[in-house]
């Protein structure tokens, strides 16, 4: 083994510690449950996209010592739970006594089939228990009660329909004082535990510090890292990757870092979208628009932004955001540390400067802000799709004038990059919707757009212009 193991690998499911056997290192939580009998959650996609296999996990909380997270336990493997503890539909209530999810989504028609009703559940419970979840006046996405509905927004239902399982969810009301996974939410949840796993499929590791991660790339050039999964689950479900090493850095403390102030923001490669989302709380307005516009809850609650930039991938959501950002990336390894440039980091289709050694430690996104900025999405769908093409804009506009610009952008070539032409083209002109016209056949030509089933060349290009357009007359920032 790579590293030693220290005790047998066990997790706790519904109150009860079960050993997590002799399996492959590559079983996913949902399988593994679904074994043991927990035959609730569902596998309906495999890619984390319809939310039948939700489950919750206890994580660390940024306004409770825990937060139970809804995941998609199709795409974890379990032997990234270990040490962990993980509540199915099944420890939520019984037919006797059901939990207070389980008997609104019953008394109010949010059920036929039932196929992904227990994935539902779970992740309406997340919601449930969510710590600052309050009442108010409500709005088109959230209920009086405070739920937000973007937590059920990775769940798909083929057969009831919404409307019920919404009015399911705006009829909860808050956690009794005695409520057992509300009580829950005071207590830190179970330290990550240093693991060893072999099976002839290959090894899975979770090494206790950074430096032992750096020391095993450096030692391996098999090896892959994972964080939320979102991604290399996707490979080992539906094209039957099999790495022969895996090492999770999700739960790294060297990894998790986050500051705000002075004259930077530093943001950790392994915490995930969630977290950010909340530490930020709307002070970088761009990444704020972006969040919700990321896949869906389930996926915000695992996957993260090294990830995201680890693979890439030309249409990652993130970048674009960042690129407008002018962010830098912090490369560690085992022979240091090396701050590159995000617009420098990518050099082909799936290729970076990142060395197979290296993994992305920090984001770092430097103050002030760009007084405008926005985050476009064009994609098939409202949420919960991979973008045609993503835009990001941070500009800078004084008496009129436009002083400064930055602009990423997503889909439209073998990376994503800056608009540098059409940068050049908006700085030092007047912030004007004739300007804005004219520049936006720059913007159009900007990249090596291709023809794919998600949009044509030429639709790609139109949508560069227009988002231009549509940037100046939303007058985002003014």
């Amino acid at each position: 083994m790579t590293t030693q193991a220290l005790r047998a690998p066990a997790l706790t499911v519904n109150g009860e510690l079960t050993a997590i056997g002799a399996v492959s290192v590559h079983t996913t939580v949902l399988d593994w449950l679904r074994d043991r009998g927990l035959t609730g959650a569902k596998e309906g996609c495999a890619e984390g996209e319809c939310g039948a296999c939700s489950v919750l996990v206890a994580r660390p909380g940024t306004d409770s010592q825990t937060e139970w997270t809804a995941v998609n336990a199709c795409l974890l493997p379990v032997a990234s739970l270990d040490g962990q503890e993980v509540i199915t539909s099944e420890g939520l209530g019984t037919p006797a006594d059901l939990h207070p999810v389980q008997q609104e989504m019953a008394v109010r028609g949010g059920s036929q089939c039932g196929f992904c009703t227990p994935g539902f559940i779970c992740s309406m419970a997340a919601e449930y228990y969510r710590p600052g979840r309050a009442c108010g006046e409500g709005d088109h996405e959230h209920g009086a009660n405070g739920f937000d509905l973007h937590a059920l927004s990775g769940n798909l239902c083929r057969c009831t329909g919404y409307r019920p399982i919404r009015d399911a969810a705006y009829a909860l009301d808050m956690p009794a004082d005695n409520d057992a996974l509300a009580v829950r939410r005071d207590t830190p949840p179970p330290a990550p535990a240093p693991t060893g796993m072999v099976s002839a499929e290959g090894e899975f590791v979770r090494p206790a510090s950074l430096d032992q991660a750096l020391a095993m790339l450096g030692d391996r050039d098999d090896a892959v890292v994972v964080a939320g999964s979102t991604d290399l689950g996707v490979q080992v479900n539906i094209f039957g990757d099999r790495p022969p090493l895996t090492i999770a850095i999700d739960r790294l403390d060297e990894l998790r870092e986050f500051s705000f102030g002075g004259e930077e923001v530093r943001i950790g490669a392994a915490l995930t979208l969630t977290e950010i989302e909340r530490r930020l709380a709307g002070r970088i307005p761009l990444l704020d628009q972006l969040f919700p516009q990321f896949a869906s809850r389930l996926i915000r609650n695992g996957a993260t932004i090294g990830g995201n930039l680890g693979t890439g991938s030309p249409i990652g959501d993130t970048p674009p955001a960042l690129l407008a950002l002018d962010a830098e990336l912090v490369l560690a390894s085992g022979r240091g540390e090396r701050q590159v440039p995000l617009a420098e980091y990518f050099t082909g289709y799936r290729q970076t400067v990142k060395a197979p050694d290296e993994l992305i430690r920090t984001i770092v996104i430097p103050l002030p802000l760009a007084p405008m900025s926005a985050f476009h999405k064009i994609a098939k769908r409202r949420f919960d799709d991979i973008s045609s093409v993503a835009i990001g804009y941070a500009v800078d506009v004084a008496d009129g004038i436009v002083r400064d610009a930055k602009i990423g952008l997503g889909g439209v070539a073998a990376t994503p990059l800056r608009a540098r032409e059409t940068e050049a083209a908006l700085i030092g002109r007047p912030w004007t919707e004739e300007t804005v016209r004219t520049v936006a056949a720059v913007m159009a030509a900007e990249g090596t757009p291709m023809d794919d089933h998600r949009a044509s060349s030429s639709y790609r290009s139109a949508m560069l212009g227009q988002s231009l357009l549509r940037f100046y007359f939303q007058g985002v920032g003014a």
